[in-house]
Formats: structure tokens, C-alpha cells, sequence
């Protein structure tokens, strides 16, 4: 949990950004509707890009600690901790997509079809 309270707010928009396809897959599932669908493709994409976003920040961030810095063993230690909590929305991105993805086959089955009208 404290790495959340030391995140940047653009750390905390990634992650957020990419919870919006798993709340859109449940809607899906809920109401399996074209429109529900077609608004899943724009809102995965942008999940992926936040993601990717906030793994370039943070690496962005580590790297900046580089070379501003000498290098010591106590500054490894922060760059490695620095270079995982780079990779925290890409992880909450990534699995929040598998798993939305899963649930809109659900929906899909449910309604019945390919979700093709």
C-alpha cells in the first residue's frame, strides 16, 4: 500500500485507466449490447497505452536517478526498487484486460452469438 501513497498522479491515472475495460466487461456481461462491445475495443486500446505509458515514466524516472546520482550500492537498491514499480501498471493493465476479455466471452455466449448483430 505505500508504494500507492509515493505514486505520481499520472502512476495512479495509469493505473486507473486500466481497471475501465474490467468495469465496461462487467456492463458487457450485465447487458451484452453492441454498443457495450464496440465501446470495449477503444477503451482496451487505451488501457494498453496507459500501461505502456506508465512503465516509460517510471523507467523515465530511474533513469533520471542515473544520472544525476553517483553510483552506490544503496542507489541499486532504489533503482531496482524504482525499475519494478515501473512495471506495476503494466502488470494491473495487463491482467485487468485478461480478465475483461474473458468476461465479454461471457457476454458473448450469453447473448447468444459472436456479438455481431
Amino acid at each position: 500500500m505505500t508504494t500507492l501513497q509515493h505514486a505520481s498522479i499520472f502512476a495512479l491515472l495509469s493505473l486507473v485507466v486500466g481497471l475501465v475495460p474490467l468495469v465496461m466487461s462487467l456492463v458487457y456481461v450485465v447487458r451484452p449490447t453492441e454498443r457495450n462491445l464496440a465501446l470495449m475495443r477503444p477503451l482496451s486500446l487505451a488501457a494498453l497505452f496507459a500501461a505502456i505509458a506508465g512503465m516509460v515514466l517510471g523507467g523515465i524516472n530511474v533513469l533520471s536517478l542515473v544520472w544525476t546520482r553517483d553510483a552506490t550500492p544503496d542507489r541499486y537498491r532504489v533503482m531496482a526498487a524504482g525499475t519494478a514499480e515501473s512495471l506495476v501498471p503494466v502488470l494491473v493493465g495487463f491482467a485487468a484486460l485478461t480478465v475483461a476479455w474473458l468476461l465479454v466471452a461471457v457476454g458473448m455466449s450469453r447473448r447468444g452469438g459472436m456479438g455481431i448483430d
